[in-house]
């Protein structure tokens, strides 16, 4: 069986990071299914998903983190081609990735104790980001 389930998240941008995991599991228990796995995907090229212990310190050294690896200062092929100044949030996101899967076992995700879902939205402003949840099994 395959079951999808979409929700929205208002951003701020500039690596906003948000705990969607709540969101997840309201899709799981919707859907009926006990066990397979749980996609979810974020669509979009400057935002992306993941899992961490989502507390503030770890939210400020992600977003550091990522100022390290692709600098919102830095020079981007992508800002000369279109002006638009997110070549930044584009390397982000690729590095990132749009999407992972969980395991689901007896109607519950199989996440570590301190493991949340995040989305993390790197565009240089405000966005409604789609998450999209696939969920497979039975």
């Amino acid at each position: 069986m395959v079951f999808s389930y979409e929700f929205s998240v208002d951003t701020r941008g500039f690596c906003d990071i948000h705990d969607i995991t709540p969101e997840v599991k309201k899709a799981v228990d919707i859907s009926g299914i006990s066990n397979g796995l749980v996609c979810v995907f974020v669509n979009g090229s400057t935002a992306g998903v993941t899992t961490c212990e989502y507390e503030p310190g770890l939210v400020k050294d992600l977003k550091e983190a990522f100022e390290r690896l692709a600098p919102q200062s830095g020079e981007y092929h992508h800002n000369m081609a279109w002006g638009d100044g997110n070549g930044f949030s584009h390397v982000r996101a690729s590095l990132l990735g749009a999407g992972m899967c969980v395991p689901l076992s007896g109607g519950r995700l199989i996440l570590g104790m301190w493991q949340q879902i995040i989305l993390v939205d790197f565009d240089n402003r405000k966005r409604r980001r789609e998450v999209i949840v696939q969920i497979v099994g039975e």
